[in-house]
């Protein structure tokens, strides 16, 4: 079985769901066993997982091929949902939801990304979705996040560039990082939980590349740094995992199987002597 995407639920740190090859998976013990939840994605690939914050029972999943599903009844339900999405797409064939977010300050704001099919934009919590394209120029979309601090800002990756919004999708910004990364292929994206001005990038060399690295801002983009890393990473820079228990301690990971932490917010970093094979996704959560 493959695992492409977790996601610990934002109120209970005990719930962890899994998006697998095989469907959709729920543990209530911190991981040590998981149960399948019954729904329509059993024999379809979900690769991303969003919990609501302001209501844990409502889930979001996506899928390959690019598929979007809710369930009001904390997993035990699905419907599919009306989205118009690609059957087919350059590079990677069938589409896959990349990312998928619910913006913390708004709920019913939910966002998806499709590799390589854009972005969707739900205002009423997933009811209906738009898609978006004033000034996002690339549909080949890695990675999301959302700062909702001040004014909420809405970050999209893609293989060259970061996007920004402020008007909740309506128009975006490049970060022009191509300029000033030194490797420029973007995957993962996250804001930092306890600091909505402090974003970090996973990046490499090339999409089938031989190393990577970590940018970290501290003013939303604006202008950025190189993490230093104690050994050169083996492949692009891919994922990271953080959660509110703990905002200053964050993992991210390689593709292939190396796994980076810092328990001060960045600044200085280790590397875990175990190493996996492929990794797409990640998380952690409080004992």
């Amino acid at each position: 079985m493959k695992v492409f995407g977790l996601k610990v639920d934002p109120t209970d740190p005990a719930v962890v769901y899994a998006g697998t090859d095989e469907g959709i998976f729920r543990s209530i013990d911190r991981g040590k066993s998981f149960e399948r939840l019954d729904s329509q994605m059993n024999s379809t690939q979900v690769w991303n997982i969003a919990v609501s914050p302001a209501d844990p029972s409502l889930i979001f999943a996506g899928t390959s091929p690019s598929a979007l599903f809710r369930s009001a009844d904390g997993g035990s339900s699905w419907e599919q949902l009306t989205v118009d999405m690609a059957e087919e797409c350059p590079n990677v064939r069938v589409p896959r939801v990349t990312a998928l977010e619910v913006d913390p300050s708004n709920p019913n704001v939910v966002w998806a990304g499709v590799e390589v099919d854009g972005v969707r934009r739900s205002l009423d919590g997933g009811d209906t979705w738009t898609r978006i394209n004033g000034g996002l120029n690339d549909p080949d979309i890695h990675g999301m996040t959302v700062s909702a601090g001040g004014t909420t800002t809405v970050f999209t990756s893609t293989p060259g560039e970061v996007f920004a919004s402020t008007d909740t999708g309506e128009s975006w910004q490049g970060l022009g990082v191509r300029d000033s990364f030194p490797m420029r292929y973007c995957r993962g994206i996250t804001v930092k939980q306890d600091d909505p001005d402090t974003l970090l990038v996973a990046t490499g060399d090339s999409p089938f590349g031989v190393t990577g690295a970590i940018q970290r801002s501290t003013d939303r983009g604006q202008s950025w740094e190189r993490i230093s890393l104690p050994q050169e990473p083996n492949t692009p820079m891919w994922a990271f995992a953080s959660h509110a228990s703990d905002p200053d301690f964050i993992l991210c990971c390689s593709h292939y199987g190396q796994i980076y932490a810092t328990a001060d917010g960045g600044d200085w970093w280790v590397k875990l002597p175990r190493e996996f094979s492929e990794i797409r996704g990640m998380a952690w959560t409080p004992n």
